[in-house]
C-alpha cells in the first residue's frame, strides 16, 4: 500500500522517482522486450554464428555475477535468525512447520537422492532428479512472476480479492503446465550437465489438454482484469503486468522462440529474483540504521549480503563441484559412462535448484513477517 509519507515523498522529488519507476520496471521484466529486437539486428549484423558465440560466451560468465547469487543468497535470507524461526515465536505455527520441513527434511532428501545416485553410479537415478528439477523450474519461474506482480500491484495501491489472485495464479499454472508438456516427446536420450539420461514421456494429447487450458485460463485473466478495471477504474499498470507475462510467457512457454534471447533467460529471471531482495533486505536495513536501533548503514548491509551471495555462489557452484569431480572422478573413464566427467557438479547443481525453488515457498509469503518490508516506501 502507498503510504502518505511516500506520496508525499513523490511529489517533492519527481525526477528521482521516475528513474527509480525505469529501473523498477526494466529489474522486473521490461528489460525481456527490448531484447527481441536487440537480438535481430545482432544476427544481422554478426551473423548467426558470432552472434550466438558472442552472447553465449558472455551470459556464460555472467552467471558468476548474476545467475549463481541469486541462488546462494537465498540460504542467506532462509537461514538468517534459523534458531528462532524453527523453534521460537518468529515465524506462526504453520510456517514454522513449513520452514522445519524445507530447511532441515528438504535438503536431507535431495542430497541423499544425489548420494544414492553418485554411490550406485545410476545415471537414470540421478537423471531422474534432474528431470524433477526441469519440471519445477517453470512452476518457480510463475510463481515468482504472481508474486512481483502482487507485490508491485500492492506498492500502487492495487489489491486483489481472493476470486482474483486464483484466476491469475490459475493462469500462472496452467503456463507452466503448457511449457513442460510442449513439445510432445516420447522419451529422448538427452544429456545435462554430462550426465546422460531418457527425458519423461510427454504425450501430444498432454499437450493439447494443457494448451487448451492455458487459453482458457487467459481468457478468464482478460476477463476478470477487465471487471476490475471497470469496477474500480484502475488496473495494475505496466510494470507489475509485464512482470507476470515476462515470467509466465516469455521465460517459459516461448522461452525458446529467440535463439540468443534464450542464453540470457535464466540471467533475467535472476534480476527480477534479486530486486526484490534488494527492496525486501533495502527497506529492512533503512529500517534498522536508524533509531531506535541505529545498526549499521543500509549501504554497508546489502554490499555485505552481496558480497556473500557472491562468494557463496562461487564456492558451491565452482570451488567445491571442481574439487570432488577431481578428487574423485577418473576423469579418463569417466567420459566414456553416463554418468559423465563432472557427476558432483551436476549432483550439486539439481540439489540447489530445487532446495532453492523450495526455501522461496518459506521466504515470500505473505504470513512471513519479514515480508512488511516489501510493502515500505524504499
Amino acid at each position: 500500500m502507498t503510504s502518505a509519507p511516500y506520496a508525499e515523498e513523490e511529489a517533492a522529488s519527481p525526477a528521482r522517482t521516475l528513474g527509480a519507476r525505469i529501473g523498477e520496471f526494466l529489474l522486473a521484466g521490461g528489460i525481456t522486450p527490448l531484447l527481441y529486437p536487440l537480438s535481430w539486428v545482432m544476427r544481422r549484423t554478426l551473423g548467426e554464428g558470432a552472434a550466438d558465440y558472442a552472447v553465449g560466451f558472455t551470459m556464460f560468465h555472467a552467471a558468476h555475477l548474476i545467475n549463481d547469487p541469486h541462488f546462494t543468497v537465498t540460504y542467506s535470507l532462509f537461514y538468517e535468525d534459523a534458531r528462532a524461526r524453527a523453534f521460537g515465536t518468529a515465524f506462526p505455527p504453520a510456517l514454522r512447520l513449513r520452514y522445519l520441513l524445507v530447511g532441515v527434511l528438504a535438503p536431507l532428501v535431495l542430497v541423499g537422492w544425489a548420494a544414492w545416485a553418485l554411490a550406485m553410479k545410476s545415471a537414470p537415478l540421478l537423471g531422474a532428479e534432474i528431470q524433477l528439477m526441469f519440471l519445477l523450474v517453470g512452476w518457480h519461474y510463475v510463481k515468482q512472476g504472481f508474486g512481483v506482480m502482487t507485490v508491485l500491484s500492492a506498492r500502487r495501491g492495487v489489491f486483489y480479492s481472493a476470486r482474483e489472485r486464483w484466476a491469475i495464479l490459475g493462469h500462472c499454472y496452467a503456463g507452466w503446465a503448457y511449457a513442460w508438456a510442449s513439445p510432445a516427446d516420447p522419451g529422448t536420450e538427452v544429456e545435462e550437465k554430462g550426465v546422460v539420461f531418457t527425458t519423461w514421456a510427454r504425450s501430444l494429447l498432454l499437450e493439447r489438454i494443457s494448451f487448451g487450458v492455458l487459453l482458457a485460463t487467459s481468457a478468464l485473466l482478460l476477463v476478470v482484469l477487465a471487471m476490475k478495471w471497470r469496477r474500480e477504474g484502475r488496473l495494475p499498470i505496466a510494470t507489475p503486468l509485464l512482470a507476470l507475462l515476462s515470467s509466465v510467457w516469455a521465460w517459459s512457454i516461448y522461452s525458446s522462440i529467440d535463439p540468443l534471447v534464450r542464453y540470457v533467460t535464466p540471467a533475467l529471471h535472476s534480476i527480477q529474483y534479486l530486486f526484490m531482495v534488494r527492496l525486501l533486505k533495502g527497506n529492512e536495513a533503512k529500517e534498522k540504521e536508524g533509531p531506535p536501533h541505529f545498526e549499521m548503514s543500509r549501504a554497508a548491509r546489502l554490499g555485505i549480503l552481496a558480497a556473500t551471495a557472491l562468494v557463496l555462489g562461487l564456492v558451491v557452484f565452482h570451488g567445491l563441484p571442481q574439487a570432488l569431480d577431481a578428487l574423485l572422478v577418473d576423469r579418463k573413464k569417466a567420459r566414456f559412462t553416463d554418468l559423465g566427467a563432472t557427476p558432483y557438479f551436476a549432483a550439486i547443481y539439481v540439489v540447489v535448484n530445487l532446495h532453492h525453488y523450495l526455501m522461496d515457498t518459506v521466504i515470500w509469503r505473505r504470513d512471513n513477517p519479514k515480508t512488511r518490508y516489501l510493502r515500505s516506501p524504499s
